[in-house]
């Protein structure tokens, strides 16, 4: 007989071996390119023109210079630079009591879970049991045999096991977006923690310039009132007109209406920084700051354009989400490749329950099936959608960076020309402050009138208002500083996250 050779030859161990081979291989593979980490920005630096050495100097309170110092790194507990114990406490208090970071933290423990609930489903073989029992009726005579009807009882147990072999890797893959999802929400907590400490500090120094104001603003409202009184009893005295008495009543209710603001913005500072510590408005009275009770950093850490992105919480968020939706893309391309389940029981069925377990009741099973999708357009276009998903995560990702060294640049500059402005102020107070002093000698001399003194002091209460502003600014800057380059979580604050996917 010759040999057919349109027919396969007869396959050996050999070719088993090659096709055990080939699954395994393809088992240990994973749809889609894997995910790498975008690069760094290329740029050295966030501004244009190179960063003075340190800030501008002013002969005043919270007026010394800072210096820049690159490469510093970021202390955890930077508010602690300020020098104020009771910011210090509030900061504690609204870490351990924040309804925000309480729930930032119970999302990332939903989604670690959702990682393990996946992980147990699909890493692992899955086993169920069963155990039951069943009355049945048989009727002889419908199939032609004698007896007639017949009743009987059927007990049955098992244990059934399943595993998916994932050969294109798509259960792996949707592992490792959950991962990123899970890394996306630890990320996002951080971010809430570093802005939640960040409003904390801003508040204080916000509640201190308003209290400066206030205090400067009165000042102001009381020499103007005195300087009404004595304008009234010139009139009179016939020394002035009633024009002159009507212009300074109009000063007196401006600046009175002007403080009532002030007061406004003041308490509901106060609201703020009660519900940033996790208390009620009306619950307890908040500690009331001064300028004087915080102290201005005399170094800034500014870190490099390029480990920026390794320590700002809000760009490795957005890194996260790109490495999910780079998952994501691979969990929808494994859908057009073969997917083989294999399955197997083991059990045992008696017509009696004592004789379940006997030696004659065994019955198992073995089962093996292979899926490849032949005709299905929608797995194509579900590829393509989740490419695009990946593009525009990366296109946010981009603008998460193009953000983070915007912001970085403004406080930057901002810590610069604020310096100049208090530096300038500070020259103008100083120059109120002496005119006001000639005045005081010339009017002890007789030789200026009170109303001069008056009007000098009304201008040196003013140019303190600007000057608080100006130095509660500088805080501020600083504070915005600290946030801007990440804070210190990344470098003291190990991210526990799900072990990697392989």
């Amino acid at each position: 007989m010759k040999a057919d050779h349109h027919l396969p030859p007869p396959r050996t161990p050999l070719h088993a071996t090659g096709a055990i081979l080939c699954l395994g291989l393809l088992a240990g593979c994973a749809a889609g390119p894997d995910f790498q980490s975008p690069a760094a920005p290329g740029v050295a630096g966030y501004t244009a023109t190179a960063l003075p050495a340190q800030t501008a100097t002013a002969a005043t309170a919270l007026g010394g210079a800072q210096r820049f110092v690159e490469g510093a790194p970021v202390d955890l507990q930077w508010w602690r630079q300020f020098g104020s114990a009771r910011l210090d406490g509030l900061v504690d208090q609204a870490l351990r009591a924040s309804p925000t970071l309480e729930a930032a933290e119970a999302t990332l423990r939903q989604a670690r879970l959702g990682y393990e609930a996946k992980a147990g489903a699909t890493r692992y073989p899955q086993a169920n049991a069963g155990l039951g029992a069943q009355r049945q009726d048989t009727n002889n005579a419908a199939a032609g045999l004698p007896g007639g009807e017949r009743s009987f009882n059927l007990y049955h147990a098992s244990v059934a096991v399943s595993y998916d072999l994932d050969l294109a890797g798509g259960n792996r893959r949707a592992l490792e977006a959950l991962a990123a999802q899970t890394e996306y929400r630890r990320y996002q907590l951080e971010g809430a923690r570093l802005t939640l400490i960040g409003n904390v500090v801003t508040t204080a120094v916000v509640q201190a310039q308003l209290a400066g104001q206030i205090e400067a603003s009165e000042a102001i409202l009381a020499t103007q009132s005195e300087q009404l009184e004595l304008t009234r009893r010139r009139l009179a005295l016939g020394a002035t007109s009633e024009r002159e008495v009507l212009a300074l009543q109009t000063q007196v209710a401006q600046t009175r209406a002007g403080i009532v603001p002030l007061r406004k913005r003041l308490d509901q500072s106060n609201h703020l920084l009660a519900t940033l510590v996790g208390q009620a408005p009306g619950a307890a009275a908040m500690p009331q700051f001064t300028l004087a009770d915080f102290r201005l950093p005399g170094e800034l850490p500014v870190r490099l354009p390029s480990e920026l992105t390794r320590r700002r919480p809000d760009i490795q968020a957005a890194e996260a989400l790109l490495h999910a939706a780079a998952a994501q893309h691979g969990v929808a391309v494994a859908k057009r490749y073969p997917q083989l389940t294999l399955s197997a029981q083991l059990g045992s069925q008696a017509l009696t329950a004592a004789s379940l377990f006997g030696s004659g009741s065994l019955v198992w099973g073995l089962a093996g099936q292979l899926a490849q999708p032949l005709f299905n357009p929608g797995l194509r276009a579900e590829a393509r959608a989740a490419e695009a998903g990946f593009d525009a995560a990366a296109a946010n990702y981009r603008q998460s960076v193009l953000q983070a060294l915007r912001e970085a640049a403004d406080v930057l500059r901002a810590l610069e020309h604020d310096a100049q402005a208090l530096a300038s102020l500070a020259d103008a107070d100083g120059s109120a402050q002496a005119a006001l002093g000639l005045v005081q000698q010339h009017y002890a001399l007789g030789a200026a009138s009170y109303l001069d003194l008056l009007i000098a002091q009304q201008q040196a209460q003013q140019t303190r208002i600007d000057r608080v502003a100006a130095q509660a600014l500088r805080l501020a800057d600083t504070a915005a500083l600290y946030q801007a380059m990440g804070g210190g979580w990344s470098q003291d604050r190990p991210v526990d996250l799900p072990a990697p996917v392989q």
